[in-house]
């Protein structure tokens, strides 16, 4: 695949999903292709494809198809390089002194990415090298835990640190604002959960393990006003921002920004370039060598709407123990696959390396094989424990090695441009002697949708000091499964159509559809279906239970 295959993939106004791109394992160096969701059918050759950036010599190409190629490509792809750099130095014009040199950081890890999204070919794995991970590189939990813990527990989270993931809005929900500062429990928002669990450890063994956010342009501020009311906790916060990259235009690589603004045209032109910016933000801000320089050793990372994702001290303690040769430098908690978790990034064996697989990175034959729960049982949940050394190291020496991810977007005006990420996980294989740990669904509760949050603030759980364990009076351990449809999808709505959370310490599934309300203590048990049609409203009454029953119709409850 050309070059300009690759470009026209870009281009594909039809094209919506994700897809990486890597050294190519098998294709000559004038090769290109793409690994997506969906398999490409190659464009011919024509350079209207790429307009209006497109302007090396056509006679070169036509000439000596064979011969010029391979200098063809490569002039192609210097010239929208050299246009990208002329661009974003006239971004750079337009910033504020401060800003400027933040922003001249930023840009340059863009130019690494953007060159290797030009360099690279793919696809980003060769599915035939991919097998099954040796046993002692995913340790089951239980094993871990049969250590015990030492008797000086505050030694080792001295030597800890904790990062939240902060960079995400709560648009998805219907909420404006840094997605952290929703009430998910008793009014506690994330943020007030994840400072009280830190909390908690510092008094409860008198350590001093600091709390950091990386925030991202969208919710920094916000955030840090919000800071001020821990003022008083007994945990230092520390933020940073992650990088502000600019949006590329499917059709001209260009930046869609005019300039360095945040509002106005420019409001869509800027976006955060996934968690993978980790490394270089961290690195940049000078908080990685504070850490380092007060005696941290370790940073527990994980999203910060995962409220599974609290500090394990077993799992600390297993990192600590280690000989220093052997130390383990990245540890990534995986758990079991449901056929809810199909999607989720799984742990291979690939060039003698353990790595973060993708659904992103598979051919479109062998999605099927990924999606499977016996092939591949284990999934990522983002709950990642690093040593703030080995970043320091790798990210010195240019070193950690994560594969681009190529995120399509259409903005408002329908305008079609690109996003280049990486995700945190992929740079696994470039720490020495890497562990993948087997825990318990317990450590996985994300919140991202409010069929999420109905769970987490229903009775199935308990909270103590800003963690929430299973309740004990629930006969098994897994969570119900809960669909609640379009209605419920705002967080504001959601609140509006539950006078009270029922009762689900026996439910096993639960599917609304439709306009319907929720009275006063009610009792949902075994599968519940609720389906209000086009026209029609269910008002379920106060003290109801229903259990194993499907409702659906019309059952309007009026005030009197």
């Amino acid at each position: 695949m050309t070059l300009f295959t690759l470009l026209n993939a870009v281009n594909d106004r039809n094209s919506t999903e994700c897809f990486m791109i890597g050294p190519s394992r098998s294709s000559s160096t004038s090769d290109w292709s793409v690994s997506k969701h969906q398999t490409h059918t190659p464009h011919s050759c024509d350079t209207s494809a790429v307009r209006p950036r497109c302007t090396v010599s056509e006679h070169l190409y036509r000439s000596s198809p064979n011969a010029g190629m391979a200098e063809f490509q490569e002039k192609l792809r210097l010239q929208h390089e050299n246009s990208m750099h002329t661009e974003l130095e006239k971004l750079l014009s337009t910033a504020k002194t401060p800003e400027a040199e933040i922003s001249r950081k930023d840009f340059e890890g863009f130019k690494k990415l953007f060159h290797r999204f030009l360099q690279e070919k793919g696809p980003s794995v060769d599915w035939a090298k991919i097998q099954r991970p040796p046993e002692d590189s995913i340790q089951p939990y239980e094993k871990i835990k049969l250590k015990g813990l030492p008797a000086d527990v505050a030694s080792s989270l001295n030597k800890l640190a904790v990062l939240k993931l902060n960079g995400g809005l709560g648009t998805s929900m219907g909420c404006k604002g840094p997605k952290s500062l929703i009430s998910v429990r008793n009014e506690n928002t994330f943020l007030d959960l994840t400072v009280q669990q830190i909390e908690h450890l510092n008094k409860t063994y008198n350590a001093d393990v600091p709390l950091v956010l990386m925030n991202s342009f969208n919710t920094d501020e916000d955030t840090k006003k919000i800071l001020q009311k821990y003022t008083h906790h007994r945990v230092k916060i520390h933020t940073f921002n992650q990088s502000r990259y600019p949006r590329i235009n499917k059709e001209s690589l260009l930046p869609v920004a005019t300039n360095m603004g945040l509002t106005g045209e420019n409001e869509e032109a800027w976006y955060p370039p996934g968690h993978g910016d980790i490394y270089a933000s961290f690195y940049n801000s000078g908080l990685l060598d504070k850490l380092i320089a007060e005696g941290k050793e370790y940073i527990f990372v994980s999203n910060i709407d995962n409220l599974g994702a609290t500090v394990d001290l077993h799992i600390l303690n297993h990192l600590m123990s280690q000989p220093n040769d052997k130390r383990c430098e990245f540890v990534m908690e995986v758990t079991d696959k449901t056929r809810a978790d199909v999607k989720g990034g799984t742990l291979t064996q690939y060039d003698g390396k353990l790595r973060l697989l993708e659904i992103a990175q598979v051919p479109k034959a062998h999605v099927d094989e990924f999606k499977s729960v016996t092939k591949f049982k284990i999934f990522n949940t983002n709950n990642l424990w690093m040593s703030l050394p080995a970043i320091k190291r790798l990210h010195e020496k240019n070193a950690m090695d994560m594969e681009i991810i190529v995120n399509p977007k259409t903005l408002d005006g329908g305008l079609n441009v690109i996003q280049l990420e990486t995700a945190v996980g992929a740079a696994m294989k470039s720490f020495d002697n890497a562990l993948g740990i087997n825990v318990p669904r317990s450590r996985f509760l994300p919140v991202k949708t409010t069929s999420d949050l109905l769970l987490v603030m229903s009775n199935l759980y308990s909270m103590n000091a800003g963690s929430l364990t299973m309740s004990p009076k629930r006969e098994f351990p897994t969570t119900p499964h809960v669909k609640l449809g379009s209605s419920f999808t705002k967080v504001r709505d959601f609140l509006k159509r539950f006078e009270s959370i029922p009762d689900m310490l026996e439910l096993d599934h639960l599917t609304v559809s439709g306009d319907v309300t929720f009275g006063k203590q009610l009792t949902l048990k075994g599968t519940v279906i609720i389906i209000a049609n086009h026209g029609d409203r269910i008002d379920i009454p106060a003290g109801a239970m229903l259990e194993n029953k499907i409702v659906s119709g019309n059952l309007r409850i009026l005030d009197h």
